[in-house]
């Protein structure tokens, strides 16, 4: 579950505490949504944004907040990050995500909305403990505003052969990064509170977040479904059209055209040749480009940390997260 964090003993301690926090707060007497909800402590991943929040905590000299209050604020990145996804599914109407049945096919859209609403209320309980009074409050709701933007947009653009890179990078910088870059700056203020280091750290997850759900989309395209545990080319059947895409459709749309023109009734032969034709214009690698300038960018800000030990730390985490698909 941790490996990502095996480097990093006192994180992955710290994520431990989280998980227990999460099984803790995620309780209900309704017999479907406390199997539901039971299923989700069991299956907490990676902890990628939580531990993210906890690397960066790191590059306080005297932190101001203590461990208990830090593990809560972990936890609560966590479970935003959950609820989302469930809303997702139910968007989407998606029968698995990573390999697993989604929540909403497994227990039916009902209860998955009621799931996701639930850990919204504990998202926001545990805010009210640690962050009463604090502009995070404040942050903490734009990011959920951005979410939704991301989402909604995605879902306006489905299936148009109208969107631009300039779309795509928007909504990912709502959906994914925008997480990311709450992460990291909560990890900065609630253990040394500084304006400058803040916006910095804002700006490398940003940057981190971005890069990784480019690579994530590339895997779409350069993996298998054994690699990605769901079936490859699965965004372009439900008329999303990412980076990959994007970049080659640009070089022959009137190759492209009649092929998404048949939407949702498009047949895996259809598929194929679509991902055919990404390859063949060069649309991975020009999206591996963007995925760089990203990693980069990122890179070079966290040089910028003051905390050179912890930006050492933060480095090798950010080229390890992104070299998945390079």
């Amino acid at each position: 579950m941790f490996t990502l964090w095996n480097k990093y003993p006192r994180i992955g301690k710290q994520l431990h505490q989280v998980e227990r926090l999460i099984n803790e707060r995620l309780q209900t007497n309704n017999p479907n949504v406390k199997e539901l909800l039971d299923s989700i402590s069991t299956d907490q991943g990676k902890l990628l944004r939580p531990g993210i929040f906890l690397l960066f905590s790191q590059l306080a000299e005297n932190p101001t907040h203590q461990d208990e209050q830090l593990i809560k604020i972990a936890a609560s990145l966590e479970i935003l990050h959950k609820a989302t996804l469930i809303h997702d599914d139910i968007i989407d109407d998606s029968p698995l995500r990573r390999g697993n049945v989604t929540v909403q096919a497994h227990y039916g859209k009902d209860v998955a909305v009621y799931a996701g609403d639930l850990l919204f209320t504990v998202f926001f309980s545990l805010l009210a403990e640690v962050m009463n009074g604090s502009v995070y409050m404040q942050y903490n709701s734009k990011a959920m505003y951005e979410l939704l933007l991301g989402e909604l947009s995605q879902m306006h653009l489905r299936y148009s052969q109208e969107q631009t890179i300039d779309d795509y990078l928007a909504n990912v910088q709502g959906k994914t990064a925008a997480l990311f870059k709450l992460a990291c700056m909560e990890g900065i203020h609630f253990t040394a509170p500084d304006d400058e280091n803040e916006h910095l750290a804002g700006e490398i997850g940003l940057n981190i977040g971005t890069a990784f759900q480019i690579y994530d989309d590339i895997l779409d395209y350069s993996g298998t479904s054994a690699d990605l545990k769901k079936p490859v080319l699965e965004d372009v059947a439900e008329g999303v059209y990412t980076s990959p895409l994007l970049f080659a459709y640009a070089k022959a749309p009137e190759e492209f055209r009649p092929l998404l023109a048949k939407k949702q009734s498009i047949n895996t032969e259809g598929i194929q040749q679509i991902a055919q034709l990404v390859r063949k214009h060069e649309g991975v690698n020009e999206a591996r480009k963007l995925a760089q300038h990203y990693t980069d960018l990122a890179l070079e800000q966290i040089d910028q940390l003051s905390n050179k030990k912890a930006a050492r730390q933060i480095r090798a985490l950010a080229i390890k997260l992104l070299s998945r698909a390079s």
